[in-house]
């Protein structure tokens, strides 16, 4: 079977179903799961294309829900096609798309449409999109919620373009007030600047010079500020990309206090450390920055008890000239990571290791991601009546990251050189075969996905 067909069933030895993976034969009807049934072999016959995948792990594809894709405005950093192509070939089915760093940001409803224009015809994966908060921009949120954005990101520190300024108390108490009983989210880039004794002036070229610049209290104390506004109004808040462990307490209070909030961390911060950053290697640079391999370990630890509730790629990638690769300046270069294609892989290298099953991944890269969207009626999980979007891949296959493979626009990654745990084999979207042995659809097949909120929170 070639990609860019529809395939009508699946059969694989192994087929997660909730906890437990067996032989199956997953039928689809018009784009959705019909049926899973346990499959005794050849003797099952249905009408239509039947992808046999053999031995290969079949299960629910997934959801990323913090990727930067910079269309319109930025596209020699990624676009559309090219991000989602690279998602497809990660196993990637649904992406939400930041509203930051594109130009113009999507922080109005006109700049919304803009976004949705740039990516008509592009996507070969599903994509979702969240809007902003700015100052000034609060009585954009309510027409932005209506016409379906997946929520809502503000940054509490300056956010790395100028289009995209940082809010303050009253900003966020103005947006807290819109976003009552919409049933929508508001997302944190939870830094802020704190005063601090002026840091010793350091090597450029270290990356210990840029990490006592973004200490840990900035995460801290951004994140106490988060809990009180989320406690207050009982707006669904979420704490994006989470680097520092030592916020965990707070948020567990929070939580047991009664705050609807949310967490992710990403893959970085639980793959890379600031022990083994080269000097000058600024493809390792990210804000808020990846830190020492103790807090790594809280972080993992963290993950098994459910006080992190998702990981993410946080896909923000750029072009190599601003990352100053020629001198190395740490201080100087932009701040992001490009791994939405590896997230699968790069997650499950580490994770196998520390007793994390396939359910887990199934929980912490599709199912809670697809919640924190309301897309969790569709998506992020293998029932009947769902999406029939599948990841086929071989979790004991391994492979070494090269450039060559790399969809992304852009092909720098601290990842390069790096061999990886569990090869993507196949992607489904709805049915359709997006990616499948190294090809992709002749034509995107991904569609935009618009949030009902008012109908998601009836269903609550």
């Amino acid at each position: 079977m070639e990609a860019g067909s529809t395939v009508s069933a699946v059969r694989s030895q192994r087929v997660l179903v909730g906890e437990e993976i067996y032989p199956a034969l997953i039928t689809i009807r018009d784009g959705k799961i019909h049926k899973i049934l346990p499959d005794p072999g050849a003797t099952l016959h249905t009408a239509g294309e039947v992808l046999d995948v053999g031995n290969s792990l079949v299960m629910p594809g997934i959801v990323d829900c913090h990727v930067h894709v910079n269309e319109p405005g930025r596209t020699t950093w990624e676009g559309y096609w090219t991000a989602t192509r690279a998602a497809a070939a990660g196993g990637v089915t649904t992406i939400v798309d930041m509203p930051l760093n594109s130009i113009p940001p999507t922080t109005s409803l006109r700049n919304f449409h803009e976004k949705l224009q740039a990516a008509v015809g592009q996507c070969f994966v599903d994509t979702a999109f969240w809007g902003g908060v700015i100052p000034g921009n609060q009585l954009e949120l309510r027409p932005m919620v209506q016409a379906g954005v997946a929520g809502f990101k503000c940054f509490l520190i300056h956010s790395g373009v100028d289009e995209f300024p940082h809010v303050r108390d009253s900003d966020l108490h103005a947006a807290m007030r819109q976003l009552q009983g919409s049933g929508s989210v508001l997302l944190f880039h939870a830094e802020k600047e704190v005063h601090q004794p002026l840091a010793e002036e350091g090597d450029p070229r270290e990356y210990t010079t840029f990490l006592r610049s973004r200490p840990d209290v900035m995460e801290l104390e951004a994140i106490r500020m988060v809990t009180e506004l989320c406690l207050q109004y009982q707006v669904r808040c979420h704490i994006v990309h989470l680097s520092s462990a030592q916020s965990l307490e707070l948020i567990r209070t929070a939580r047991k206090a009664g705050a609807p909030l949310t967490v992710e961390t990403t893959h970085h911060y639980l793959t890379l450390s600031a022990e083994n950053v080269p000097s000058g290697a600024t493809q390792f640079k990210c804000c808020p920055p990846i830190r020492g391999m103790a807090n790594q370990e809280q972080l993992w630890s963290a993950l098994k008890a459910g006080d992190i509730d998702m990981v993410v790629s946080d896909h923000s990638p750029c072009t190599p000239n601003l990352k100053h690769l020629n001198t190395g300046d740490f201080t100087e270069a932009w701040g992001g990571i490009s791994s939405l294609q590896f997230g699968l892989p790069l997650f499950w290298s580490s994770a196998c290791m520390r007793g994390f099953s396939f359910p887990d991944i199934v929980k912490l890269l599709s199912k809670k991601p697809a919640q924190l969207c309301r897309l969790d009626n569709q998506k992020g999980s293998l029932l009947p009546g769902h999406d029939a979007d599948l990841v086929i891949w071989d979790p004991e296959r391994e492979f070494v990251v090269k450039e060559e493979n790399i969809h992304h626009k852009n092909k720098l990654t601290p990842y390069l050189g790096v061999t990886l745990r569990g090869k993507v084999k196949g992607t489904i979207v709805r049915g359709k075969l997006v990616y499948f042995n190294g090809s992709f659809s002749p034509q995107p097949l991904g569609q935009h996905l618009f949030i009902n909120h008012s109908l998601a929170q009836a269903a609550l």
